[in-house]
């Protein structure tokens, strides 16, 4: 007779669940019987830190749409969850966690093991029981699946070990207290009130400097937005999660916004009359309109997060696309088209100055702007892109250029260190045919990322191919963009006790393991280094050894901000590097922007 064990793997399966992350403890004892029993379907993927199970699993959602799953043992397993699930809760990600408990006899008792684990998982989940009957199972994960599909959301199931190892009881007896439930879902189509909509389309219409801001929130509305940003003549920026929503050939996509954001978007912003939020939950106020400035309208399909970021004129409550359908027949085309080509025109400079900054380099060393910048033309179509956290998203923000096919996230709310080498693994995971290549800084190596390169070695047969699979490692043994924030925002100077990091040789690491290694330390290699890395048929970890003195430089230098910097860089241990390059780099935006330059014409 199958058991509780044997029964909730097969309930994942039926939900669609071919790959379950974790790793093994005594806590899961019975599933991961179950598991082997399973013979694949779903399969267990054995990472090297519950954490990475997590990213993964949110990675997995990001990347397919469909719900990630992972697992871990109770006690220090079940915590080791909690950051990546965290992610996933934080980016709006279905993630069902799966959750080994000891056994009902001993709960109580301070055993060992033993944590209150309904209450460390009640922030982080949407749905969070423990099966304590056998007969439970069934109505547990299907709600948990449910509940995470519909809230986009975490679901914890927790399941002690004897009930694991008990009888499964598919169909519980028909008694009072019995549930049976169901597996399958379906998206709801979600639209706002027709008045709201009227509303909405009178001011769009009205304004005659519209922005446009898109998140993750629109990434099946492309054409729509397209269609709204031609009739009403406005530019679009981007979120760092709705980077894939649209290509960055569009000319009037101004690019990333805030403090690693463009020019481009920083100046449609800060000269905008009429502010058009969709599908973004983008927190930083001092990069939007002054209160004020601008009339708003905002899509979200979350009425807890409608004009929340600033103060809206319209609320459109509804999914992006289904919205943007009813809305589009409103809208009239805007004659007047000098806002767009205004925008334009500051896009063109914006690139021009990113391609100037990118092929500056100082004393010999590299310059990691032109890591993205030389990547950038050579990205591989339909590839799928991850970063970490770090100075080094700064450069996968503004230099690389995405293409339509291409997919790319991060951890975008949460911005934690770590989840970059994972997002790449569940990606390479999800679709083995398609390249996957990680930005990541040394400092999120050495956390986490080092020791995933052995998960690859695992399972090397199966991320292995023609598709390229690169992990792209700045080395500048330095936490490097934590570094520029204590001298940006705190006004001191870089404290190399805790900034400094060892140099460690990331590539022979990789050689060492049965990976590829690629090192590069001079300017004039790097594309050659990428050719490399990107013709290998192994994974690569290709190490660039760059210069740790170029800083991410904001669209515009808030006043507090530059005078703290002045101060912190008095007694700074790298102050005249960093004061040369960034003059350097300063005076080249100013150059681009001087009257009688034409680029892009």
């Amino acid at each position: 007779m199958a058991l509780v064990a044997d029964f909730v793997l097969q309930r994942l399966r039926e939900w669609g669940v071919g790959r379950v992350y974790g790793y093994p403890g005594d806590g899961i004892n019975g599933l991961l019987g179950a598991f082997d029993r399973a013979k694949g379907s779903p399969e267990f993927i054995q990472v090297r830190h519950e954490e990475m199970a997590a990213f993964m699993a949110c990675a997995h959602a990001k990347f397919t749409g469909e719900v990630g799953c992972c697992t871990a043992t109770s006690g220090p397993g079940a915590v080791h969850l909690l950051n990546g699930l965290y992610d996933a809760k934080l980016d709006h990600q279905p993630v069902v966690a799966v959750v080994g408990q000891q056994k009902r006899l001993c709960l109580g008792s301070h055993y060992q093991q033993e944590i209150a684990l309904e209450q460390l998982f009640a922030d982080v989940s949407e749905f969070c029981q423990m099966v304590v009957h056998p007969g439970q199972a069934r109505h547990v994960v299907d709600r948990a699946f449910k509940t995470a599909l519909t809230t986009r959301g975490v679901a914890t199931i927790i399941i002690p070990e004897d009930v694991q190892e008990a009888d499964a009881q598919p169909s519980p007896p028909k008694t009072h207290g019995s549930v049976f439930s169901s597996v399958g879902w379906s998206r709801p189509r979600v639209l706002p009130d027709p008045d709201e909509l009227r509303k909405a389309a009178d001011i769009l219409n009205e304004g005659s400097k519209v922005a446009m801001l898109i998140g993750q929130g629109a990434a099946h509305a492309e054409s729509e937005v397209v269609q709204a940003a031609e009739l009403l003549g406005a530019g679009v920026a981007k979120a760092l999660l709705g980077r894939e929503v649209l290509p960055d050939d569009l000319p009037f996509v101004t690019g990333p916004i805030g403090l690693l954001g463009s020019k481009a978007s920083d100046n449609m912003i800060q000269n905008c009359d009429t502010l058009f939020m969709i599908g973004s939950s983008f927190p930083y106020s001092e990069w939007l309109p002054d209160e004020g400035q601008a009339r708003g309208v905002e899509i979200d399909i979350d009425g807890r997060m409608i004009g929340i970021r600033y103060p809206m004129d319209a609320h459109l409550v509804g999914d992006s696309k289904e919205t943007l359908k009813a809305l589009l027949p409103l809208l009239k085309r805007k004659e007047d088209r000098s806002w767009r080509q205004q925008i334009e025109k500051d896009v063109r400079e914006w690139n021009a100055v990113c391609e100037k900054w990118s092929d500056q380099h100082f004393g010999g060393r590299i310059n990691p702007q032109a890591v993205a910048a030389e990547l950038s033309p050579r990205l591989p179509d339909d590839c799928i892109l991850t970063a970490d956290s770090g100075s080094g998203t700064n450069w996968w923000a503004r230099h690389l250029k995405l293409r339509k096919g291409m997919q790319a996230s991060l951890s975008g709310t949460l911005a934690t260190m770590g989840p970059g080498t994972p997002y790449a693994i569940a990606a390479r995971f999800a679709y083995p045919d398609r390249p996957v290549i990680a930005f990541v800084g040394d400092g999120a190596f050495q956390m986490n990322g080092m020791n995933e390169m052995i998960t690859i070695k695992r399972y090397l047969d199966r991320l292995s191919g023609p598709a390229p699979f690169v992990f792209c490692v700045f080395n500048n043994q330095d936490l490097n963009q934590v570094t520029w924030e204590q001298r940006a925002m705190a006004g001191d100077p870089k404290f190399p006790g805790s900034q400094y990091i060892p140099d460690v040789p990331y590539a022979k690491y990789a050689e060492l393991l049965g990976l590829k290694g690629v090192y590069c330390d001079k300017p004039k290699k790097i594309g050659a280094a990428w050719d490399e890395a990107l013709s290998s048929d192994r994974p690569v970890v290709l190490e660039f050894k760059v210069d740790q003195e170029i800083a991410p430089i904001p669209p515009h230098i808030m006043t507090e901000q530059g005078k703290k910097a002045a101060k912190a860089a008095v007694h700074d241990p790298e102050r005249v590097g960093i004061a040369t390059k960034g003059v350097r780099q300063k005076l080249t935006e100013y150059a681009e922007r001087l009257p009688g330059r034409h680029h892009g014409n």
